[in-house]
């Protein structure tokens, strides 16, 4: 793992939105059918908001600065990077993920095929 990837992590972590702290609350500590999540993630260069190795899959929690074509267009190709790599996404908005937090697990569970 590079070490700058690393740092950016440790970064991410301490400066998380309340959005990623209300998923993260629901994640951590195995809480999600058993499976262990990490937050802020490295993985290939790229640090993801959510990663679970078991399931090789990233939660991406996704606000308004991710809704510009520049922003959108970095995180289409840093998907596919990662896609190509085996690692399958499921993105929620940030804003249903303050406001509807049992409907945006339901979402993952359903993605995930729990439900």
């Amino acid at each position: 793992m590079r070490r700058d990837n690393v740092a950016a992590a440790r970064r991410l972590r301490q400066t998380s939105t309340s959005s990623e702290d209300a998923l993260w609350q629901r994640l951590r500590a195995r809480r999600f059918h058993g499976l262990k999540v990490r937050r802020q993630h490295p993985v290939g260069g790229f640090v993801l908001d959510f990663y679970c190795e078991d399931l090789q899959l990233a939660i991406e929690v996704d606000g308004p600065v991710h809704d510009g074509p520049v922003a959108a267009a970095a995180d289409a190709e840093r998907q596919r990077a990662l896609e190509e790599q085996g690692i399958w996404f499921i993105r929620v908005r940030a804003e249903a993920t303050d406001t509807e937090i049992h409907g945006v697990l339901a979402e993952i569970e359903r993605e995930c095929g729990f439900v």
